[in-house]
């Protein structure tokens, strides 16, 4: 079946350029766009598309704020952020809003459809560039630490139903948490572990020994 996406960027070409390299993926399908934010919630709560492909700094109504309103109105709906912007702000804010990735807009074709097909099937994906700058935030203002940051009870405990393959939604009701705060842990993990996708992280995780193979 294919990923049916909706584009919401205020560029009109912007927009007609992902639309001509999304187009050339068998299983995509665009079914909407938007220039602002607030048309972005309208569309996706009238076409009910499986990914929104959101930018950050839009009119009427921000990525953000876009992207919280979609989540938390569309169900089933993620929202995968595309921007320019690297602000350690802007994407703790996005990723606590209910976006299932970030992505920066000089990412490959390759990984922007790795990264679409990722959100699609529950899973929060990040750019390298956006790890780097998580690492960053989270050491600072102190010194990058010798060894490894220890991950927490409750990241461990996340990361070992992640290697046993249930997807968000599947680990917010084992645990009785919400789906964002599943991807607020997948992110801060992501961070320290300094990865950028759910199969990375249980690799190294097991490399270091957190938890067995």
């Amino acid at each position: 079946m294919s990923i049916r996406i909706v584009l919401a960027d205020d560029h009109p070409v912007v927009r007609a350029g992902l639309v001509g390299l999304l187009a050339m993926e068998a299983d995509f399908e665009i079914v909407g766009e938007a220039a602002d934010g607030a048309e972005a919630v309208s569309v996706a709560a009238g076409l009910r598309p499986d990914v929104v492909l959101m930018d950050l700094r839009m009119p009427e109504l921000d990525g953000v704020a876009a992207t919280a309103r979609i989540v938390a109105e569309v169900p089933g709906c993620r929202v995968l952020i595309l921007t320019t912007y690297d602000t350690d702000q802007n994407i703790v804010h996005a990723v606590e809003a209910g976006a299932s990735g970030y992505l920066l807009k000089d990412a490959t074709p390759e990984e922007l459809a790795a990264a679409i097909r990722a959100a699609a099937g529950g899973e929060t994906v990040l750019s390298p560039a956006i790890v780097a700058k998580l690492v960053n935030h989270l050491r600072s203002p102190a010194p990058a630490p010798a060894e490894p940051e220890l991950l927490t009870p409750r990241e461990t405990q996340v990361l070992r139903l992640v290697a046993r393959g249930l997807t968000n939604a599947d680990i917010g009701r084992e645990l009785h948490i919400s789906e964002t705060t599943v991807k607020t842990h997948l992110v801060r993990m992501f961070a320290k572990l300094e990865v950028g996708d759910r199969t990375a992280a249980v690799t190294v995780a097991m490399e270091r020994g957190i938890f067995p193979g």
